[in-house]
């Protein structure tokens, strides 16, 4: 009996160490990636840093009281809060419109499907650039149209008022084709005989729409609307391309804060901690949302 028991824990043992080994590269990248770089964040959110990121004097927590006083830190989180609030909801409706008409069986679907889903294979850069065009003041497609219509031009990235809608509708544009894929997946995964049974009982499209369709694809949304927040919260790439956190800061959203206060004005500690408050942000929304969200996702 003691030997069938130190044979057994021998097992336990040698599966824990190929369990190890199996995970041993995925440990060591996440390592140097992730965790190192995150506790090197949260080590210089304490300090004053040179020009050079080399740490000089410990302040504790005085970073993390100095980026709550300071105002342009302050507009750059309601900044951040009304873009995800803009982009987000937009995204996520409009996808899941598209992905409804997309999923109906007709004739040259397929090339309305690749249209939709096109800007998934454009790159951030591309797209900006395309759409700095498209609100150039003087010769941008968006002007002359306006000029058509007897309207007076508007200075899309230059106007404080129409800024941070002008990027709000880039992102969402570039956003719509990953989400209206990951949807029409979930759209394409559903028993087809829910449909069937509807219509032999005479419900109405609307009534499919309501009681099967969207149910059923809310473990698909509450993916969706979860990853959107987070990559609206990350938002970097177009802002740097269109307006550089102007004009006044009103398109200075809280990942271009801590870019320019690192990389501009060599302010590591203070860009550290200001990483880690939107590290935090992210927790708490992501938290949240699964806290409220998940109580209306269907799984069956």
């Amino acid at each position: 009996m003691y030997q069938v028991e130190r044979v057994k824990k021998k097992n336990r043992k040698l599966s824990f160490i190929k369990g190890m080994l199996f995970l041993l590269p995925s440990l060591i990248l996440f390592s140097v990636f992730l965790f190192y770089p995150m506790l090197k964040t949260i080590y210089l959110s304490f300090f004053l840093t040179d020009a050079k990121g080399a740490t000089t004097v410990f302040v504790g927590w005085d970073n993390y009281k100095e980026i709550f006083t300071d105002s342009v830190f302050l507009k750059g989180m309601k900044n951040t809060f009304l873009f995800v609030f803009y982009t987000v909801p937009l995204t996520v409706i409009i996808s899941l419109f598209l992905t409804v008409i997309a999923n109906e069986k007709l004739k040259g679907i397929g090339v309305f499907r690749t249209i939709f889903s096109s800007t998934m294979g454009v790159s951030v850069a591309a797209a900006s650039v395309f759409w700095l065009y498209l609100f150039n003041p003087t010769m941008g497609l968006l002007n002359k149209f306006l000029e058509l219509l007897g309207a007076e031009s508007i200075g899309w990235l230059t106007d404080p008022d129409w800024a941070l809608f002008a990027v709000s509708v880039t992102t969402i544009w570039m956003n719509i084709g990953f989400t209206f894929l990951i949807l029409l997946g979930g759209l394409q995964s559903i028993d087809s005989s829910l449909y069937e049974s509807a219509d032999i009982e005479g419900s109405s499209y609307f009534y499919k729409l309501r009681r099967i369709t969207i149910p059923m694809l809310s473990p698909t949304l509450f993916f969706v609307i979860t990853v959107s927040i987070i990559n609206a919260f990350q938002t970097f790439g177009q802002i740097d391309i269109l307006t550089q956190g102007g004009p006044a800061n009103e398109t200075n959203l809280i990942v271009y804060s801590i870019y320019r206060e690192a990389f501009v004005n060599y302010q590591f500690g203070s860009a550290s901690a200001q990483a880690i408050v939107l590290f935090i942000f992210i927790l708490l929304m992501t938290a949240l949302q699964f806290k409220l969200g998940e109580r209306r996702v269907h799984y069956q």
